[in-house]
């Protein structure tokens, strides 16, 4: 019996048993998951890129870091394409800061609720003493890498890739990783474990515009092979990145290294065949 498939069969029975729970999460806030593209691939595939990620975990262990994930995609949806003003923007920067900071949610705003509900259960947890000050700093880069993004369309701006790189943080990667390191108990230097997840989100940004660009050319979105660069130069530098990504990671925590280790992996099979969303 093959050792290897019998690692894999496990590691799907945990994503099937992750696949199960984003279901039930979609369905409790129905608000945010409505559009079509929420579909059970979506579920699957995110599930799947967890559990391979972190294969020593079960279900259980991974449940915070799907949940940062799944909130995650609903706010991208929103920012990306629900909303339809600069003011729809800002508005959701000022209902998630409070909410963020412990706050309650307003009735019916679902993805200031599941944000809610996501900081209850870090709260609770012994590492959030320690990091809850950087999982809320990750939050508002995400919130304004996105927003960042936005008002570049808006205007027709069309950033360098310098600058568009720099943004990395509207990826969310670095947010829904503090999520699981808190979850996870912490550990590690706190400004070293930063870094290194800068670094590794900033290679599954290109990565993930290399297998994306034709969806994003359809959709309007921004992709850094549709500005100023040829992808042969976009696919120069991933090897650049990771290899600044595997130095910063070196020194981590094994269970966090390998886990960022795992996520670029993953990644750099799976956007060479499909990517997450389903149909717009």
């Amino acid at each position: 019996m093959s050792s290897d498939a019998r690692a894999d069969g496990r590691v799907c029975a945990v994503a099937g048993q992750s696949q199960r729970q984003m279901g039930a999460w979609a369905a409790e806030y129905p608000g945010l998951f409505k559009a079509d593209a929420f579909d059970p691939v979506l579920h699957s595939t995110l599930a799947l890129a967890m559990a391979f990620s972190g294969p020593w975990l079960d279900a259980a262990g991974l449940r915070m870091a799907n949940r940062a994930t799944l909130w995650s995609f609903g706010l991208d949806w929103i920012m990306d394409y629900a909303a339809g003003s600069r003011a729809e923007v800002d508005g959701v920067l000022a209902r998630l800061g409070p909410v963020a900071d412990g706050g309650p949610a307003a009735p019916g705003d679902d993805l200031a609720r599941f944000l809610a509900d996501i900081r209850v259960e870090l709260a609770a947890m012994p590492a959030f003493a320690e990091l809850g000050g950087v999982w809320r700093e990750e939050l508002d880069l995400v919130l304004e890498g996105m927003a960042l993004e936005w008002r570049w369309k808006d205007e027709g701006h069309r950033p360098g890739f310098t600058e568009y790189l720099a943004n990395a943080d509207n990826l969310g990667f670095s947010f829904v990783f503090a999520t699981h390191w808190i979850a996870q108990g912490g550990g590690g230097d706190v400004a070293q474990v930063r870094a290194a997840s800068w670094a590794v989100q900033r290679v599954i940004r290109l990565l993930n515009d290399l297998g994306t660009v034709e969806r994003d050319r359809k959709w309007g979105d921004l992709n850094a092979l549709l500005l100023d660069v040829e992808q042969a130069e976009v696919e120069a530098r991933v090897p650049v990145l990771v290899a600044e990504a595997e130095e910063l990671l070196a020194p981590l925590p094994s269970e966090y290294a390998q886990y960022m280790q795992r996520q670029m992996a993953f990644c750099s099979g799976f956007y060479g065949v499909t990517d997450f969303w389903g149909a717009h």
